[in-house]
């Protein structure tokens, strides 16, 4: 993925993904404001325009695992293009945990349909101009996976 760099070289040690906290020390100063403005997230749209992206998918994670060593159910989220927003992203942002993420991707994924990517476009809209789940909580989620 194409990203302006916000964080410290070697922000996530060992592979270990962590999500960013209000105040977190990993973040440049430079990284607080493209974070804010949410610019990081510009040069993705190449990404897009080439093909290994999409506007609506599930949020690509750091590839840790090698894929044939996955579980079968967390192969699932792979089998559509990563998205610069997705479901877990539009609804909630950060402040729900990766397991929870992965259960909305996989809502996505068997649910994927053009209203659905509208529904998720304007929600993303509409939560980033409210600024919603920006860092990561405990909050409670405000609507739960719905399931077939």
């Amino acid at each position: 993925i194409l990203k302006f760099r916000s964080m410290i070289v070697n922000a996530e040690k060992n592979g270990v993904s962590q999500p960013a906290t209000d105040r977190d020390p990993r973040i440049t100063k430079v990284g607080r404001v493209i974070r804010a403005t949410r610019i990081d997230e510009l040069p993705q749209i190449l990404n897009v325009l080439i093909g290994d992206m999409s506007f609506i998918g599930p949020r690509p994670t750091l590839a840790i695992t090698p894929y044939e060593e996955l579980p079968e159910e967390r192969k699932k989220r792979l089998t559509v293009r990563p998205g610069i927003t997705g479901y877990a992203q539009a609804y909630y942002r950060n402040s729900i945990t990766q397991d929870e993420k992965f259960k909305h991707d996989c809502y996505y994924v068997d649910n994927v349909s053009f209203v659905l990517d509208v529904k998720i476009l304007f929600q993303t809209v509409f939560s980033v101009l409210k600024r919603e789940n920006i860092n990561t909580t405990t909050e409670a989620p405000k609507e739960e996976v719905k399931t077939k």
